[in-house]
Order: structure tokens, then sequence, then C-alpha cells
């Protein structure tokens, strides 16, 4: 009967073996990764409710540069974020995403204008140059 049970006990544990493995295998993913974390993952960070949280998020996504396309639309939308902790790594993270950020350029252009941290609006106007040269205003 003791072996009987063991040997059952065997080839449970001989048939859920490969199963383990496989899940123990990282899953590969085709978007853009930054810390272990994908672009996806740091997205959703952008509507986290920590302002160091979003502000983390808005740096790890300026580090994927061009590779962090689909953001723009989220990063857009943290342009509008009430702290300027937050808003500032956004127009760095479009900066660095570059011509493929073409969809914020009214709202930095926006920025540029109203915006009443000097810094923020400054990097407003780089993030401009580098996505649109032609989308910034002359100086006067």
């Amino acid at each position: 009967m003791v072996k009987r049970v063991l040997g059952s006990l065997a080839v449970a544990l001989l048939l859920c073996a490969p199963a383990a493995s496989a899940q123990a295998k990282p899953i590969k993913s085709k978007e853009p990764v930054a810390d272990g974390r994908t672009l996806s993952q740091w997205i959703a960070d952008l509507k986290a409710t920590s302002p160091q949280t979003r502000n983390a998020a808005a740096y790890e996504i300026a580090g994927m540069g061009p590779a962090a396309s689909s953001a723009v639309p989220a990063l857009i939308e943290a342009l509008d974020d009430p702290s300027a902790a937050v808003r500032f790594p956004v127009t760095v993270a479009l900066l660095e995403i570059g011509p493929a950020a073409k969809a914020a350029v009214p709202r930095l252009q926006q920025m540029m204008a109203e915006e009443i941290n000097d810094e923020i609006a400054a990097s407003a106007r780089r993030a401009l140059k580098q996505i649109d040269p032609s989308a910034v205003p002359a100086t006067e």
C-alpha cells in the first residue's frame, strides 16, 4: 500500500514538473522594458495617486526614448498634472520620444504661453524643438 501511494506521488510530481518549469519562464514582451517593468505598466503609473510615482513613471518613459511612442496620449494627458514635479519630466519624455510625439505639439505650444513655472515652459519649448522645430514660435 505504501509503495502504491509513493508511486502515485512520484508520477504526480513528474507530471507537474514540466508545467511548473513552463510557468517559471519569463514572458517575452514586444514592448520596451525599463527597470523590469513594461511600458504599459509605467503608463499606468502616470495616473497613480502619489506624485512621486507619477514622476518616476515619466522619467522611466523618457529613458525609453522613441520606443515609448505609444505612451504619447497618456503623456499629453499628464501635461495637465497638478504637480510641477510631474509636468516637467513629462515634457522631458516627449522630448526624448521626438518626432513620434507630434500629437503633443498643440498642448506644448499652449504650455509655453500659459505655464506659470518658467522651467516647465522652457522644457516645453525644448521638447517642441526636438519634436517639430517649425512649431516653435519665434522669440521676441
